[in-house]
């Protein structure tokens, strides 16, 4: 495992904003790709909250049987050599680093984590592969929180294809124009596929 000290995000790295252009050798391999957020794994709170018609955002019965649901789901579709970015709010409550280690170690694929507002990477860091603020793709930006509408209108920084996937929202609906939302509770608690939205 790596130390948080060893990941450390450092201002104007690299780390901060990274691209990947697919070539003809790993378009096809998109079908490895997977998206998910706002998992809140161990957070009982969640539970109790409800959406703006007064309708609870999650029913399960008890924070358990939701965690083994999301984790189920996550195996059921990502297999062991497939790549998973979470789009952050990876989980809540005490003993952080105890529930990591038995359990998201049994979740399948490479992580890669896109930091959500309730994350903190000094207990995050040494269970994913990298750690960056936002990741784009050919035809896709990741970030947590919807992207402004004026920064995906950049033209010096993304074509007019551009798709922003991003999380933070749960049941809420996106803002109009080019967004999904990955957030568990859009997604029904399983990681989707890249090809669902290229």
């Amino acid at each position: 495992m790596v130390s948080p000290r060893q990941r450390c995000i450092k201002p104007g790295s690299d780390q901060l904003r990274t691209k990947t252009r697919p070539s003809k050798t790993n378009e096809g391999k998109m079908k490895n790709i997977w998206f998910i957020s706002d998992t809140h794994f161990n957070h009982e709170g969640i539970l109790g909250f409800k959406d703006y018609i007064g309708k609870p955002v999650r029913e399960f019965a008890n924070v358990n049987e939701m965690n083994e649901a999301m984790m189920d789901n996550w195996n059921s579709v990502v297999k062991p050599n497939d790549v998973v970015y979470h789009l952050g709010d990876v989980l809540f409550g005490e003993n952080k680093v105890d529930w990591m280690e038995a359990n998201f170690t049994k979740l399948n694929g490479t992580k890669h984590l896109i930091l959500g507002n309730h994350d903190n990477p000094k207990f995050l860091a040494p269970f994913f592969k990298s750690i960056a603020l936002w990741k784009e793709f050919d035809t896709i930006v990741c970030s947590h929180s919807p992207l402004h509408p004026q920064t995906l209108a950049e033209r010096h920084r993304f074509d007019d294809d551009i798709l922003n996937v991003h999380g933070h929202i749960h049941t809420n609906p996106s803002p109009e124009g080019p967004y999904k939302c990955v957030s568990v509770e859009q997604i029904n608690y399983t990681p989707i596929n890249m090809e669902e939205l290229v």
